[in-house]
Protein backbone atom coordinates (compact mmCIF):
# COMPACT_ATOMS: atom_id res chain seq x y z
CA UNK A 1 0.00 0.00 0.00
CA UNK A 2 1.20 3.67 -0.38
CA UNK A 3 -0.18 5.92 2.51
CA UNK A 4 -0.51 9.35 2.85
CA UNK A 5 0.30 11.20 6.34
CA UNK A 6 -0.61 14.59 7.66
CA UNK A 7 0.00 15.61 11.16
CA UNK A 8 0.01 18.48 12.98
CA UNK A 9 0.38 19.29 16.83
CA UNK A 10 -0.23 22.70 17.48
CA UNK A 11 1.46 24.31 20.94
CA UNK A 12 -0.36 27.71 22.06
CA UNK A 13 1.17 29.18 25.33
CA UNK A 14 -1.31 31.96 27.51
CA UNK A 15 2.07 33.69 27.91
CA UNK A 16 4.77 34.19 25.41
CA UNK A 17 7.37 32.20 26.35
CA UNK A 18 11.55 32.68 26.06
CA UNK A 19 12.47 29.81 23.60
CA UNK A 20 11.47 25.99 23.03
CA UNK A 21 13.64 23.14 22.53
CA UNK A 22 11.82 19.40 21.37
CA UNK A 23 13.25 16.58 20.37
CA UNK A 24 11.42 14.10 17.60
CA UNK A 25 11.25 10.72 16.71
CA UNK A 26 8.37 11.86 13.76
CA UNK A 27 11.00 9.68 11.14
CA UNK A 28 9.30 6.31 9.90
CA UNK A 29 11.60 3.55 10.54
CA UNK A 30 12.84 1.72 7.58
CA UNK A 31 12.45 -2.77 7.38
CA UNK A 32 11.36 -4.71 5.10
CA UNK A 33 7.26 -3.75 5.63
CA UNK A 34 7.81 -0.08 5.51
CA UNK A 35 9.41 2.16 3.06
CA UNK A 36 9.28 5.98 2.55
CA UNK A 37 8.68 7.98 -0.21
CA UNK A 38 8.57 11.17 0.80
CA UNK A 39 9.05 12.93 4.11
CA UNK A 40 8.74 16.32 5.79
CA UNK A 41 9.07 17.83 8.89
CA UNK A 42 8.45 21.49 9.60
CA UNK A 43 8.13 23.74 12.79
CA UNK A 44 7.31 26.99 12.86
CA UNK A 45 9.96 29.57 13.40
CA UNK A 46 11.95 26.38 13.98
CA UNK A 47 15.74 25.91 13.80
CA UNK A 48 17.03 22.39 13.23
CA UNK A 49 19.61 20.53 15.58
CA UNK A 50 21.73 17.67 15.31
CA UNK A 51 20.12 14.26 15.01
CA UNK A 52 21.27 10.78 15.45
CA UNK A 53 20.11 7.25 15.23
CA UNK A 54 19.43 5.31 18.54
CA UNK A 55 20.17 2.22 19.53
CA UNK A 56 16.76 1.07 18.74
CA UNK A 57 17.28 2.05 15.53
CA UNK A 58 15.21 4.99 15.63
CA UNK A 59 16.08 8.71 13.84
CA UNK A 60 15.89 11.43 17.05
CA UNK A 61 16.24 15.09 15.54
CA UNK A 62 16.51 18.01 17.85
CA UNK A 63 14.59 21.73 16.84
CA UNK A 64 15.07 24.98 18.66
CA UNK A 65 12.28 28.01 18.25
CA UNK A 66 13.63 31.26 19.84
CA UNK A 67 11.21 33.43 21.81
CA UNK A 68 9.26 35.43 22.26
CA UNK A 69 6.74 33.01 20.60
CA UNK A 70 3.32 31.92 21.85
CA UNK A 71 2.32 29.08 19.27
CA UNK A 72 4.44 26.89 17.23
CA UNK A 73 2.78 24.00 14.45
CA UNK A 74 5.01 20.93 14.02
CA UNK A 75 4.30 19.55 10.98
CA UNK A 76 4.45 15.96 9.19
CA UNK A 77 3.45 15.34 5.76
CA UNK A 78 4.61 12.46 3.74
CA UNK A 79 4.08 9.21 2.05
CA UNK A 80 5.01 5.26 2.60
CA UNK A 81 5.30 2.43 1.47
CA UNK A 82 3.51 -0.24 3.56
CA UNK A 83 3.58 -4.31 3.22
CA UNK A 84 1.79 -6.90 5.62
CA UNK A 85 4.47 -9.10 7.22
CA UNK A 86 1.53 -10.05 9.87
CA UNK A 87 3.68 -8.18 12.56
CA UNK A 88 7.02 -9.22 11.97
CA UNK A 89 9.64 -6.29 12.50
CA UNK A 90 12.08 -8.06 9.70
CA UNK A 91 14.69 -6.35 8.60
CA UNK A 92 15.14 -3.36 10.72
CA UNK A 93 18.26 -2.69 11.93
CA UNK A 94 19.15 -2.08 15.80
CA UNK A 95 22.17 -2.82 18.22
CA UNK A 96 20.41 -2.62 21.45
CA UNK A 97 19.64 -6.16 22.89
CA UNK A 98 16.18 -7.69 23.59
CA UNK A 99 16.83 -8.16 27.25
CA UNK A 100 17.19 -4.35 28.02
CA UNK A 101 13.22 -4.06 27.41
CA UNK A 102 12.71 -6.44 30.33
CA UNK A 103 12.86 -3.19 32.49
CA UNK A 104 10.46 -1.78 34.35
CA UNK A 105 9.59 2.12 34.34
CA UNK A 106 6.83 4.05 36.77
CA UNK A 107 4.42 3.79 34.06
CA UNK A 108 4.79 -0.38 33.29
CA UNK A 109 5.29 -1.55 36.76
CA UNK A 110 3.16 -4.54 37.27
CA UNK A 111 0.74 -4.86 40.00
CA UNK A 112 -0.36 -8.94 41.01
CA UNK A 113 -2.98 -8.49 38.38
CA UNK A 114 -0.82 -7.80 35.85
CA UNK A 115 1.56 -9.87 37.02
CA UNK A 116 -1.18 -13.34 36.90
CA UNK A 117 -1.85 -11.90 33.57
CA UNK A 118 2.28 -12.39 32.37
CA UNK A 119 1.57 -15.87 33.25
CA UNK A 120 0.11 -16.45 29.98
CA UNK A 121 2.81 -16.66 28.03
CA UNK A 122 4.67 -18.79 30.50
CA UNK A 123 4.27 -21.50 27.77
CA UNK A 124 5.70 -23.64 25.87
CA UNK A 125 4.37 -22.11 22.54
CA UNK A 126 5.49 -18.22 23.58
CA UNK A 127 3.80 -16.91 20.11
CA UNK A 128 0.40 -18.31 21.21
CA UNK A 129 0.89 -17.13 24.43
CA UNK A 130 1.44 -13.41 23.49
CA UNK A 131 -1.64 -13.40 20.99
CA UNK A 132 -3.51 -14.86 23.94
CA UNK A 133 -2.47 -12.19 26.74
CA UNK A 134 -2.88 -9.04 23.80
CA UNK A 135 -6.75 -10.70 23.81
CA UNK A 136 -7.03 -10.68 27.67
CA UNK A 137 -5.47 -7.14 27.33
CA UNK A 138 -8.04 -6.00 24.86
CA UNK A 139 -10.96 -7.63 26.78
CA UNK A 140 -10.10 -6.79 30.64
CA UNK A 141 -9.23 -2.65 29.21
CA UNK A 142 -12.48 -1.52 27.04
CA UNK A 143 -11.54 1.20 24.52
CA UNK A 144 -12.82 4.69 25.76
CA UNK A 145 -11.61 7.80 25.15
CA UNK A 146 -10.92 10.63 27.31
CA UNK A 147 -11.03 8.27 30.57
CA UNK A 148 -7.23 8.16 30.65
CA UNK A 149 -4.58 10.92 31.19
CA UNK A 150 -1.14 10.52 29.94
CA UNK A 151 0.39 9.73 32.81
CA UNK A 152 -1.82 6.94 33.75
CA UNK A 153 0.07 3.90 34.21
CA UNK A 154 -0.64 -0.01 33.13
CA UNK A 155 -1.71 -1.10 36.59
CA UNK A 156 -4.24 2.39 37.12
CA UNK A 157 -5.75 1.52 33.53
CA UNK A 158 -6.52 -2.18 33.72
CA UNK A 159 -7.87 -1.55 37.22
CA UNK A 160 -10.22 1.27 36.08
CA UNK A 161 -11.15 -1.21 32.54
CA UNK A 162 -11.17 1.83 30.28
CA UNK A 163 -8.03 3.70 28.06
CA UNK A 164 -7.00 4.31 24.80
CA UNK A 165 -4.06 2.90 23.18
CA UNK A 166 -1.73 3.80 25.21
CA UNK A 167 -3.13 1.98 28.04
CA UNK A 168 -3.51 -1.06 26.22
CA UNK A 169 0.18 -1.16 24.91
CA UNK A 170 1.67 -0.02 28.17
CA UNK A 171 -1.12 -2.68 29.73
CA UNK A 172 0.27 -5.71 27.44
CA UNK A 173 4.10 -4.44 27.76
CA UNK A 174 3.99 -4.59 31.61
CA UNK A 175 2.25 -8.04 31.98
CA UNK A 176 4.96 -9.26 29.34
CA UNK A 177 8.08 -8.51 31.34
CA UNK A 178 6.23 -9.85 34.10
CA UNK A 179 6.19 -12.84 32.51
CA UNK A 180 9.86 -12.73 31.14
CA UNK A 181 8.87 -11.68 27.34
CA UNK A 182 10.53 -8.33 26.18
CA UNK A 183 8.46 -5.52 25.20
CA UNK A 184 8.25 -2.18 23.67
CA UNK A 185 6.47 0.56 23.22
CA UNK A 186 5.50 1.91 20.06
CA UNK A 187 4.38 4.65 18.26
CA UNK A 188 3.18 5.44 14.62
CA UNK A 189 0.18 6.00 12.48
CA UNK A 190 -3.14 3.84 11.33
CA UNK A 191 -4.90 4.43 8.47
CA UNK A 192 -7.98 6.39 8.55
CA UNK A 193 -11.19 4.85 8.80
CA UNK A 194 -13.13 4.43 5.03
CA UNK A 195 -15.13 7.61 5.93
CA UNK A 196 -11.90 9.25 5.89
CA UNK A 197 -12.46 10.81 9.42
CA UNK A 198 -9.28 12.22 11.42
CA UNK A 199 -7.71 10.14 14.49
CA UNK A 200 -7.59 12.41 17.47
CA UNK A 201 -3.63 11.59 17.76
CA UNK A 202 -1.35 8.92 16.20
CA UNK A 203 -1.55 5.67 17.13
CA UNK A 204 -0.16 3.47 19.82
CA UNK A 205 1.50 -0.71 19.84
CA UNK A 206 3.55 -2.80 21.76
CA UNK A 207 6.40 -5.39 19.71
CA UNK A 208 6.96 -8.47 21.87
CA UNK A 209 10.55 -10.90 21.34
CA UNK A 210 9.99 -14.28 20.22
CA UNK A 211 12.54 -16.52 20.45
CA UNK A 212 13.42 -17.58 16.58
CA UNK A 213 11.34 -14.81 14.96
CA UNK A 214 12.18 -12.07 16.69
CA UNK A 215 10.07 -8.78 17.60
CA UNK A 216 6.49 -8.86 16.82
CA UNK A 217 3.55 -6.41 16.98
CA UNK A 218 0.61 -6.71 18.94
CA UNK A 219 -2.23 -4.23 18.71
CA UNK A 220 -4.66 -4.75 21.55
CA UNK A 221 -6.70 -1.75 20.78
CA UNK A 222 -7.86 -3.22 17.34
CA UNK A 223 -7.37 -6.79 18.46
CA UNK A 224 -4.35 -7.38 15.59
CA UNK A 225 -1.10 -7.02 14.32
CA UNK A 226 0.20 -4.34 12.89
CA UNK A 227 -0.06 -4.85 8.93
CA UNK A 228 -0.16 -2.80 5.71
CA UNK A 229 -2.35 -0.20 7.33
CA UNK A 230 0.43 1.05 9.69
CA UNK A 231 3.42 3.05 9.99
CA UNK A 232 5.94 2.29 12.44
CA UNK A 233 7.85 5.52 13.73
CA UNK A 234 9.45 4.17 17.05
CA UNK A 235 9.84 2.58 20.14
CA UNK A 236 10.56 2.86 23.58
CA UNK A 237 10.15 1.49 26.98
CA UNK A 238 6.59 3.23 27.54
CA UNK A 239 4.75 5.71 26.15
CA UNK A 240 7.25 8.54 27.39
CA UNK A 241 10.31 7.49 26.18
CA UNK A 242 8.74 6.43 22.76
CA UNK A 243 7.08 10.06 22.18
CA UNK A 244 7.01 11.42 18.88
CA UNK A 245 7.64 14.91 20.35
CA UNK A 246 9.18 15.43 23.54
CA UNK A 247 10.05 19.04 24.91
CA UNK A 248 10.90 21.67 26.94
CA UNK A 249 10.08 25.55 27.13
CA UNK A 250 11.45 28.55 28.97
CA UNK A 251 8.75 30.43 30.50
CA UNK A 252 5.44 30.78 33.16
CA UNK A 253 2.68 30.39 29.99
CA UNK A 254 0.65 27.66 30.21
CA UNK A 255 0.34 25.18 27.41
CA UNK A 256 -2.37 23.73 25.19
CA UNK A 257 -1.93 21.00 22.85
CA UNK A 258 -4.20 19.92 19.83
CA UNK A 259 -3.69 17.21 17.17
CA UNK A 260 -4.75 16.56 13.94
CA UNK A 261 -3.67 12.76 12.33
CA UNK A 262 -5.26 12.11 8.49
CA UNK A 263 -3.56 9.02 7.24
CA UNK A 264 -4.76 7.58 3.80
CA UNK A 265 -4.58 5.55 1.34
CA UNK A 266 -3.26 7.34 -2.15
CA UNK A 267 -3.80 5.27 -5.61
CA UNK A 268 -0.41 3.34 -6.41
Amino acid sequence: MLLTVDHTTLYRYDKPVRGVVQSHRLTPSSFDGQRVKDWKVTVSGGTMGGGFRDGAGDWVQAWSVAGPVSEIEVRVVGTVFTEDLAGVLRGHKEVAPPFAYLRETPLTKADAALAELGALVRTDDVLAGCHQLSKAIADRIRYMPGTTRPKTTAAEALAQGEGVCQDHAQALISAARAGGVPARYVSGYLQSDESGALHEASHAWAELFVQGLGWIGFDPTNSCCPDERYIRLGSGLDGQDAAPIRGVSRGTGAESLSVTVAVQLQEQ
